[in-house]
Order: C-alpha cells, then structure tokens, then sequence
C-alpha cells in the first residue's frame, strides 16, 4: 500500500481526496497497489468533514512518518509552502505540488534537494491544470529538441477576452463578470496583470531549454489597458486578441520569454481557443507543432493531474525521474525581437507608410507593420501619436 499526505484542503486538496475518492480502485489496479491518504494538513477546523480523522495541524508529524510515501503540496504560495516541501524532500519523501509560483522561484532549488536525496518533485498541475503538458515534453517530446512555445495560459484573461469580442463589453465589465461566476478571484492581479502566465511560461521554458529563467526577468504585460475598439478591429480582420506567453530558444543560444497581448490570425489553431480553455503550442524540430487543449484551472482537472504525479513518482520509487535544469538563461529582451505590430491611432495610412514603411491596413488608423523590432514599433507609435499597440504573431 502506498501512502501519501495532502498538505492543504483547499480547492486542489479536497479535490484530490475526491478523486481518491472516485477513482481510487482504478488507481490501485494501474499501481498494483492501494493508494491510501493517510493525512490531510491545515491549520483550519474541518471536524465535520469526512476526512476528519485524516485531519492534522503539525507538519512534523508527516516528515518524522515514514510510511508516507508521497506529499501532496496544495497550500500555495511561497512560504510555508516552501519550507514544508524543502523539508518533506529532505525527509526522503516524493512531492507533487500545483504550486506554480513555488515552482516558477524555487523549482531548480527543490529539484537539486530532490535530486540529492534520490526522490522526485513533480508539478505538472503547475502550468496547464488538467493537461498533460509537462510530461508529453519529457516522455513523448524527449526526442525533439524544442524551438518555441506559445500559447493561452490563462483561462481568466482568455474569458475576458472572449466576453469583450461576442459581447462588445469593457474588460472592467468582463473582470467583473468573470468574478460573479467564480473564474476570477476578488483580487483578480495575479491573471489580469499577466503574472499567472508569467510563471507557467517561465516553468514551460525551464523544462524544454534545460536553464532557469526567473520571473522577474520576463517582460510581463496583461490585458488591463486593451480596448474593445482593439478587440473588435481585429475581429472585423480576421484576428483575435489573446494573451500569449511566448518562449523561444533563438539560433545564437540565447533564449527568450515574455507575455503580452497578441493579434491572433484566423488560421493559427490558438485563434478560435475560447472563454476558460487554455491551449499551448510547443515546436518541435522534428515533430513540428504539437497542441495541448483544455481547462487549465478547476478542482477535478487539476487534481487528476496532480495524482498521475503521485502515481508517476510511485512508479519511480527506485529511481527519480530525471528533471532538473541548470544556471540562469541568457535572456534577449522582448523589444529586441522582431515581429510585426498592430498600431491605432489618428492617423492617415500614408503617415503610417511613411514612418513604417510598407503596412497592411485593417480600417482606417489600424494597420499591422513589417517585421519590426520593439524598440522600433515604440519608435513608431511614438511618432504617429499611436492610442493602441499589440504584437502580432
């Protein structure tokens, strides 16, 4: 019987006990063995709950318990969480976490103690919920060398977006949507400001290019200053406006993330990716382009994701799976790659021309430059007098 411990009964935690729950036998015949929960952590009362019993308030009691195999990470953040899992894999023990803050700060630490004591530190959760992104890159992916990822990491940002193009509505209005019905926190910063996708493509980048890139080095924008004016020209054009993360591994070695608003053609499989879904790309140089679709956020999604970790590492009791990466990336920043620019404004297409040289025009005072760098297209839209700049990939 193997047996693990969930620290945090929130969202995540009680989902995993459910799942235990639900699929537990189903488990058992895949491991060939019973999976059991022998302790559920938090510092709240939950004596009324059918894991009362199960319920403990000192970690100690996990780290000195060595039939528990396995330690679940569901509190979050970087605090205590932090501390726990650092003495859990000390201890000799397998952590599964969700937490993709801790992960996108600590994750190459953690990885080296996992890696010292012989045990592993999984957290597909951590980046697309319910799918199974992080370890198709390590198992099916692992004869490719990977060249980019790109994708929608935020089911929040991406129903705000949505509402603001079917129902012609502000962001305000559609952050307050969002939050009556449960898919935006009261503080919504975190996925507004595109902090959420920051960390996930930072963990993204770290697993395909094998180097650390720390978060508060990635250029992060979100989608609190995007107009419905911006929405609705591109998709009069036949694009959609998504918030994208974006790391790619560039020829010279160097390497580069970043998030931000996107103009979307029509034809890219991410345009039509709607309301809470998330969808990633990862480029392949011999696969080519492989899509991951789904919720990446809920209860039930992201616990079965977090207990085919703790299955994975029951698997791999005797030897770890092999994830790890090493010193800090040699990051270009994102103004000085090249792409082309969506810019509106008050302006006439022969001014546009003539500052940018050759442009496609949406309608008039929207055009989509030539290939341009950023420091350019700021130059630009500085010189237009431009109200609205995007990226278009």
């Amino acid at each position: 019987m193997a047996k693990i411990a969930i620290m945090g009964f929130g969202t995540v935690g009680a989902g995993v006990a459910e799942v235990v729950r639900l699929n537990g036998a189903k488990m058992a015949e895949e491991l060939g063995e019973e999976l059991s929960i022998k302790y559920i952590l938090d510092v709240r009362d939950f004596s009324d709950s059918p894991y009362a019993k199960k319920m403990i308030k000192d970690f100690s009691i996990i780290e000195n318990d060595d039939e528990v195999e396995v330690v679940v990470e569901s509190i979050g953040g970087k605090g205590v969480a932090l501390d726990f899992t650092r003495r859990a894999l000390q201890a000799g023990k397998h952590v599964v976490t969700s937490n993709k803050e801790l992960v996108a700060t600590h994750g190459k630490e953690l990885l080296a103690i996992a890696k010292a004591r012989n045990v592993n530190y999984l957290f597909e959760a951590s980046v697309g919920g319910g799918i199974p992104v992080l370890r198709s890159m390590f198992q099916e992916l692992a004869t490719n060398q990977i060249e980019e990822i790109v994708g929608i990491l935020n089911g929040t940002t991406n129903y705000i977006l949505t509402r603001m193009e079917k129902a012609g509505i502000s962001c305000a209005e559609a952050v307050k949507e969002a939050q009556e019905k449960g898919y935006a926190e009261k503080d919504p910063t975190a996925d507004v400001e595109g902090i959420d996708a920051c960390r996930k493509i930072c963990i993204l980048s770290d697993l395909a290019f094998g180097k650390e890139v720390a978060p508060e080095l990635v250029s992060t924008e979100g989608i609190s200053n995007i107009q419905r004016q911006d929405v609705g020209i591109a998709a009069a054009a036949g694009y959609q406006v998504k918030l994208l993360g974006h790391a790619l591994r560039l020829p010279d070695g160097k390497q580069a993330a970043y998030v931000a608003l996107h103009l979307v053609p029509e034809n890219c499989p991410l345009a039509p990716v709607s309301d809470v879904f998330n969808a990633i790309i990862i480029r392949g140089n011999a696969v080519g382009d492989v899509m991951f679709y789904g919720r990446g956020a809920g209860d039930l999604p992201t616990a079965s994701a977090v207990l085919s970790d703790v299955m994975d590492a029951i698997r791999h009791r005797e030897r770890r799976r092999n994830l790890g990466w090493s010193q800090s990336a040699d990051l270009v920043a994102a103004d000085d790659l090249v792409m082309r620019w969506y810019l509106r404004g008050d302006f006439s297409l022969d001014a546009a021309k003539a500052v940018c040289g050759e442009v496609e025009e949406l309608t008039e005072g929207a055009v989509i430059t030539a290939p341009m760098t950023g420091a350019a297209a700021k130059e630009a839209a500085k010189a237009l007098g431009a109200a609205a700049m995007l990226r278009v990939l």
